[in-house]
């Protein structure tokens, strides 16, 4: 009998992520009512070799044994969590922040008195490398033991290029080292930095002739991001700051809309941008933009949440209309400290109404396309990456309806166990 590395066997739900019909394999993002369709098998199994699934199916389909052999009764098995949108790399806290908010102050009066951002940049410039990359690991062994086997990290509490570069190099660091992978994503655009207030268009010019030349040169980030917003960079700002990544070859991500409606989202729509995250208050032009030239909406529930706002990102609109949804934790000092996909998954179906399919599409497939990796991981299909997840319930439906508790049994990335259970 043929043998495989690793054989899951009797899940009670087998989550693919796929059409269960095996000729008919989607392609890109899930849009619209495809995001309902979790390609479920009962009875499922799957098996891996090298690294690799080279079987999904029913059970009783199985023809090959393993090497090790896990009994998912009872269980369901989906691919791992994808948190496409994190700040997962700075120094310090802003507690007393949180505390004034509370008070009445707002976010922007904060960053005006030389807190939020600026405040985390200070910190993050004053730590070292390792007191960072210690940092960023215990964050990601937290992350892993709640199912996020793939993540986005981007830069931006450095906004001077050595410190840019500082914390782009601990994200590689981490990523040959942990377990988890990481995209990193250069976010230069964050914020204007204290020695460059009052001259915003130094700072543009320092991102375009300096900053951006030398990560592309030295290959430290996947794209360009940048914080479109008033009070920070306008819409002209930001595109002028996306084009020129482009042009680095860095593919372009936005922070768009998040506290008002900035043009965010119609700029994402005009470059064609892979992901446009926050969306808290699009037009619709912008969103039908998106719409057209398949722009993943990340929404970040967790944020607006933690921010207080009274509205939140039309998730059901943009499924509406087509817009693939993905989400993300936004995990970051100032606005979203929130390190679990399956908290977020909660607050996505209790905020904005996305169902119990929709979240678990849009924190695996839909995430893994935000962040250019759809082709590898997000699904359970022959020839992907084994990253998969063993939970202890019986019906997807339970995932967000217990967000507040760990669910998760066994982690599996690559095809090898990275964490289990009833080893802690």
């Amino acid at each position: 009998m043929e043998k495989a590395d690793l054989v899951v066997k009797g899940a009670k739900e087998l989550l693919t992520l796929g059409k269960t019909d095996r000729n008919v394999r989607p392609t890109g993002p899930r849009r619209g009512r495809e995001m309902s369709e979790l390609g479920i098998v009962e009875d499922g199994a799957l098996a891996v070799r090298d690294g690799k699934i080279v079987f999904v199916g029913k059970t009783q389909e199985l023809k090959m044994g393993g090497k090790e052999e896990i009994n998912a009764s009872g269980r369901v098995v989906l691919p791992g969590f994808i948190d496409s949108h994190t700040h997962l790399i700075f120094a310090g806290s802003r507690e007393k922040e949180f505390e004034r908010r509370l008070l009445g102050e707002s976010y922007q009066e904060i960053a005006e008195g030389g807190g939020g951002i600026l405040s985390t940049v200070k910190a993050t410039r004053d730590a070292s490398r390792e007191s960072l990359f210690e940092l960023g690991r215990n964050r990601l062994d937290e992350m892993l033991q709640w199912g996020t086997t793939t993540v986005e990290v981007k830069s931006g509490y450095g906004l001077r290029t050595e410190d840019e570069i500082k914390i782009l190099e601990v994200i590689q660091e981490l990523n040959r080292k942990h377990s988890i992978d990481l995209v990193p994503t250069f976010l230069g655009g964050h914020e204007v930095p204290i020695e460059y207030r009052g001259n915003k268009e130094g700072y543009i010019r320092k991102i375009e002739e300096e900053m951006l030349p030398q990560i592309s040169k030295m290959n430290l980030a996947s794209f360009c991001d940048v914080f479109c917003e008033e009070g920070v960079f306008d819409y002209e700002e930001s595109r002028r700051i996306l084009k020129k990544g482009k042009e680095y070859g860095l593919k372009p991500k936005i922070h768009a809309d998040e506290l008002s409606s900035s043009g965010g989202a119609d700029l994402a729509g005009e470059l064609g941008a892979i992901s446009a995250d926050h969306l808290t208050y699009p037009s619709e032009k912008g969103l039908e933009g998106m719409r057209r030239n398949g722009t993943i909406a990340v929404l970040l529930p967790g944020t607006s949440l933690f921010l207080r706002s009274e509205t939140h990102a039309p998730a059901r609109r943009m499924i509406e209309m087509g817009i693939p949804v993905a989400l993300a934790t936004d995990f970051n000092p100032g606005s979203s400290p929130i390190l679990f996909m399956p908290i977020i998954f909660g607050l996505a179906s209790l905020l904005m109404r996305m169902t119990p399919a929709e979240v678990i599409t849009a924190g695996t497939i839909n995430g893994a396309y935000a962040v250019g990796k759809g082709e590898r991981v997000g699904s359970l299909e022959v020839g992907k990456d084994a990253d998969f997840l063993i939970l202890n319930i019986d019906h997807y439906r339970q995932l967000p309806y217990w967000f507040g508790q760990n669910l998760v049994e066994k982690v599996v990335k690559k095809g090898k166990v990275v964490w289990n259970r009833s080893r802690v």
